[in-house]
């Protein structure tokens, strides 16, 4: 099962990753960033290069590959903590994660205020506020990209998890309480 866990930055993503991969056995977490990056550091002196590696047509083919290719490796779970907001790039990556061995999208939300709160307390550098700023100014700007694909399409394509007053641990509990089942009526052959 490939767990694709979308949300707004700092929503807990990284953090849901994390507790998933302790509570699943055999489980992997796979970044598609690192295929940005990948990207970026390619194409960085190329007149063609893209300020948002989601923009590259080929960061949505080889993510999906990417991910595909590990869950079929491993077959296990594979927990993927990224948030996409285009529609189009989601259903673009998401179309051959959707078959064997399936897709689960969770979309971890906050409210507009708790957002602010988390993204304002967020220290990506520490001992450099200068770096870190700039990492909240991005986010800050994000979270309005975040709340047009919630009302879009978001919410509507994913399992959502409110995660605005939830602990990480309540998070979790709440992640494993709609994973597991669907992983235990799948292995019979059976979709709940």
């Amino acid at each position: 099962m490939i767990i694709w866990i979308n949300g707004a930055f700092v929503s807990g993503k990284s953090t849901l990753a994390a507790g998933l991969h302790g509570a699943l056995p055999g489980s992997v977490v796979a970044d598609p960033e690192e295929v940005g990056d990948l990207l970026r550091r390619t194409l960085n002196e190329h007149p063609g290069k893209l300020h948002d590696y989601q923009d590259y047509p080929a960061w949505r083919r080889l993510t999906a590959a990417y991910i595909g290719e590990v869950a079929e490796y491993t077959g296990g779970h594979v927990i993927v903590p990224m948030t996409v907001l285009n529609p189009a790039y989601a259903a673009e990556t998401f179309a051959p994660l959707r078959l064997s061995p399936g897709l689960v999208h969770l979309v971890l939300h906050v409210d507009p205020d708790g957002l602010r709160a988390r993204i304002d307390a967020s220290e990506e550098y520490p001992g450099d506020e200068a770096r870190s700023e700039a990492v909240r100014a991005h986010r800050r700007r994000r979270a309005a990209d975040y709340a047009a694909a919630a009302a879009a399409w978001m919410h509507a394509d994913a399992h959502l998890i409110d995660t605005s007053a939830l602990t990480p641990e309540a998070v979790l509990d709440a992640a494993l309480t709609r994973l597991l089942p669907t992983h235990l009526a799948t292995a019979d052959g059976v979709r709940p």
